[in-house]
């Protein structure tokens, strides 16, 4: 095996993994949007989902689509403010119960 057949093995390799993460990072984003579903949480973090979604299956990128580091790290961002809003709409409704003395 040559270098240059190495370097492009190693190079479709590197893109089928970024691929795959970007892939499982987009149903985790579907996933954690269907716990927000009917939950009372804010337009802001709804629209942030379709964003994600929209920026990850887009031909236009930051960066050209072989290499999938922005989409990861678009998915990663929703990932995270879907979660938090989850947290803050599970905890919301303890917060407001009276405190028992």
């Amino acid at each position: 095996m040559d270098t240059t057949t190495l370097w492009l093995t190693a190079a479709a390799a590197a893109g089928l993994a970024l691929a795959a993460t970007a892939a499982v990072l987009l149903v985790r984003v579907v996933r954690a949007r269907r716990m927000l579903l009917d939950a009372g949480v804010p337009l802001r973090d709804k629209a942030l989902f379709w964003a994600a979604v929209v920026y990850t299956v887009s031909p236009v990128d930051l960066v050209p689509d072989p290499v999938y580091l922005d989409d990861i790290g678009v998915l990663l961002f929703a990932l995270r403010s879907l979660r938090a809003a989850a947290h803050a709409v599970r905890r919301e409704p303890a917060a407001k119960e009276p405190e028992a003395v």
